[in-house]
């Protein structure tokens, strides 16, 4: 299966941010581009095999999509530099900004089954506390 799995055009029309609609082709194929390298970096699976010369399965589409958006709205928040924190006499709160924005999604539902076992390798999954 060749690169990108997704055009810029399939992103805009699942979209319903009218920011995301707003980017560039060229910024939107950086989002699909980097959602694509998490999902073969997740399953381990570049999709290149014969059963998926036709076509790419579906769940792992609608993760590319779901993913690429997540990332160009992460890419607007930051370059209105949202806030990220606020305090009001003694309550305060913090967005948390930094954590993995595939496991908010919850991709790992449409994923998981695409996953290669890679034997002789050791992956460890570290989260932050």
């Amino acid at each position: 299966m060749d690169r990108p799995w997704v055009t810029p055009d399939e992103v805009r029309e699942y979209t319903s941010s009218s920011k995301v609609q707003a980017r560039t082709d060229a910024q939107l194929a950086f989002d699909i581009a980097r959602a694509e390298a998490y999902v073969i970096f997740h399953t381990h699976n570049k999709f290149d095999a014969e059963e998926y010369e036709e076509e790419l399965p579906s769940d792992v589409k609608m993760a590319v999509i779901l993913l690429a958006e997540a990332y160009a709205k992460q890419a607007i928040i930051q370059k209105e530099g949202s806030m990220s924190s606020e305090t009001f006499d003694d309550y305060s709160y913090t967005l948390d900004t930094d954590s993995d924005i595939a496991e908010r999604l919850g991709l790992g539902a449409l994923l998981d089954p695409y996953i290669l076992d890679e034997t002789g390798k050791v992956v460890m999954k570290l989260r932050k506390l």
